[in-house]
């Protein structure tokens, strides 16, 4: 990823619980081995770039790359901070081909923000050259050196990588509160037999929460009825709460949601939803849910969220009138 000088960009993602390793380089451009020296003339091609390497059962790409967005300016050009030229343009670069659609979706979504078009690149890794030594690891030997990232977003994870309002309990504890069913799908990855679970065919308001934490992660309002024997939803409450992972599992290319803060096997996500909602389709289990109604939503501490549930509004307007 290129975001501006990289000593603050290194620093920054090696902070994130789940990263295992980050190195300062220069990535795609169109010389050997170029020097510091050489990439600053801005005719090597080359960006400097860090190179991250993390554990996706702890924390997705999609994580990462929404995080990465937190620390750039996405609107500038060949520009972060009182960083300028060619080699401080902002970029990411994947080695797998399958990544780039995950990484589209997060670039997508963040174009929605803006009304002119974001410069960040995204092309494949072409080539990648480790920085030299006093690069790496640069803000640890150099406390006061200059950096333009803002740390503060990485109070987004806590000391385990989940928000601290929904923590996960222990295996033994989750082993106790959940059915067999339950456990089957949330922790084993497994699928419940199409057009047998209990919010297939239901459609009232309130919304839905992973059965193992909690935290909220779809709403009522965007269940739709897709005809495949699985709840389906357009979209969930927080991007953030839902990761993504490839699942090559059973011949099939496809991408496996999780929940943020209890890793619990969701479903997956396809996009084959109605073009009216936005193209995407999440196919989640039953079992991997508990399902919060309108009503009861104060009581059961998701006041703070009775504005989501619009279907239910709708309802008592009509009803009133």
């Amino acid at each position: 990823m290129q975001a501006g000088a990289f000593g603050g960009v290194e620093a920054y993602f090696s902070r994130i619980p789940g990263v295992e390793s980050v190195t300062a380089g220069y990535a795609n451009g169109t010389t050997d081995a170029p020097t510091y020296e050489q990439v600053c003339t801005g005719t090597t091609g080359h960006a400097e770039t860090v190179h991250v390497v993390y554990d996706p059962e702890t924390v997705s790409l999609q994580v990462l790359t929404e995080h990465f967005f937190k620390i750039i300016d996405p609107l500038a050009e060949n520009r972060q901070g009182n960083d300028v030229g060619t080699q401080y343009r902002s970029g990411i670069y994947y080695t797998k081909e399958a990544d780039r659609a995950i990484l589209q979706q997060v670039i997508d979504t963040e174009q929605e923000k803006y009304e002119t078009p974001i410069q960040t690149e995204l092309r494949p890794l072409s080539n990648y050259y480790l920085a030299e030594e006093y690069h790496q690891d640069y803000l640890e030997k150099n406390p006061g050196g200059y950096c333009h990232v803002d740390f503060s977003t990485l109070a987004d994870f806590d000391k385990t990588g989940t928000p601290s309002a929904y923590k996960r309990p222990s295996d033994e504890e989750i082993r106790a509160k959940l059915t067999d069913e339950q456990y089957r799908v949330t922790q084993q990855g497994g699928t419940e037999r199409p057009f047998t679970g209990t919010y297939d065919d239901f459609f009232e308001p309130g919304i839905y929460v992973d059965v193992v934490t909690g935290e909220p992660l779809f709403r009522s309002a965007d269940k739709f009825d897709s005809g495949c024997g699985w709840p389906s939803f357009s979209r969930p409450i927080d991007e953030e709460a839902v990761l993504k992972f490839r699942d090559t599992r059973y011949g099939m290319d496809r991408t496996e949601v999780k929940s943020r803060s209890g890793r619990s096997h969701l479903g997956h996500v396809f996009d084959d939803g109605p073009t009216e909602l936005g193209g995407v389709r999440y196919c989640i289990n039953s079992a991997s849910l508990r399902f919060i109604p309108y009503e009861e939503m104060e009581k059961e501490g998701y006041g703070d969220l009775l504005y989501l549930v619009t279907d239910a509004k709708t309802d008592k307007t009509q009803a009133d009138s």
